[in-house]
């Protein structure tokens, strides 16, 4: 009997290669069609939907609507242009900001790339949240991104090739990734990383006036390594493109003996996490159980 893995991660890999055929735009533009349709049939848009009430009780059922709308047609995006993945990124220092990609942070990147010392980037999942790490490698960081590695083991192998062409090195979330973020930054590379899901075991924090854990992770390495934490962020813009923006380093809250606050630090990124949340919230995958 073929295994189903198999089968499952044979299909992922047609329907990928078939969506990449297309280009991103009208791959993008397949899947702001498709899963819309689809998504507001499913058990988590209701999880959406209790997250924007609880997020935003100011706000009318119609705008409430139409944010979660907005939410299921950047996912729809969002998955259809990881095909395409390394077509996405088209920005020319030549001709900056003429193309798909939208950004001022040019000097940073090549200031932090060039200084020789450790950085961390967190990140969140607004608009296509792959793209700050393909970012950091358009601009020569030698950077390594933790991620989730999907449970099929044949769409993770895929899933790797394509973020390895244009992401730089990856790690598997977990302890042994984390052990080997800290190997890099031993080595004064960098790293980047998710923020904004629920971990069991995390620290608390607010988000939105509600309370939520957060993974520390970020906030552990910067008070073993005492370097920079940089925000990155991507806003959707009109016309398939998209505005990249990186925070200059952000002052930590410290302790009695001078050190990062794992606690106080997570807050202080949740927050900065929050408010750009805030102003494109169709923008964010409200879909996840954040609050338990």
């Amino acid at each position: 009997m073929v295994p189903f893995d198999w089968v499952v991660g044979m299909l992922v890999l047609g329907a990928m290669a078939a969506i990449r055929a297309l280009g991103p735009d009208r791959a993008s533009n397949l899947g702001a069609a498709i899963l819309p349709a689809i998504g507001r049939l499913l058990p988590v848009n209701r999880t959406g939907y209790a997250n924007l009430k609880a997020a935003f009780p100011e706000k009318s059922e119609d705008e409430i609507q139409a944010i979660l709308r907005g939410v299921w047609n950047n996912l729809g995006r969002t998955a259809f242009e990881y095909a395409c993945m390394d077509d996405l990124w088209d920005y020319d220092p030549a001709r900056p900001n003429q193309g798909r990609i939208v950004t001022d942070d040019v000097p940073l990147y090549e200031r932090l790339r060039d200084d020789g010392r450790p950085a961390i980037f967190f990140a969140a999942h607004l608009a296509n949240w792959e793209m700050p790490a393909v970012a950091a490698a358009a601009h020569g960081l030698d950077t390594t991104a933790l991620y989730r590695m999907p449970n099929n083991r044949f769409v993770a192998r895929a899933i790797q090739r394509i973020r390895g062409k244009t992401m730089g090195k990856l790690v598997a979330s977990g302890g042994g990734g984390v052990l080997q973020l800290a190997r890099e930054l031993e080595a004064n590379n960098h790293v980047g990383m998710l923020i904004d899901q629920h971990l069991h075991r995390g620290v608390d924090v607010t988000f939105f006036g509600r309370p939520a854990k957060a993974n520390p992770t970020a906030a552990r390495l910067a008070r073993e390594f005492d370097c920079p934490v940089h925000g990155v962020r991507v806003i959707r813009l009109p016309g398939n493109r998209f505005r990249l923006e990186a925070t200059e380093e952000i002052v930590l809250p410290r302790d009695d003996e001078g050190r990062v606050d794992v606690k106080a630090t997570m807050q202080v990124l949740t927050s900065i996490v929050e408010d750009w949340v805030r102003e494109h919230p169709e923008q964010w995958l409200w879909l996840h159980r954040r609050w338990r």
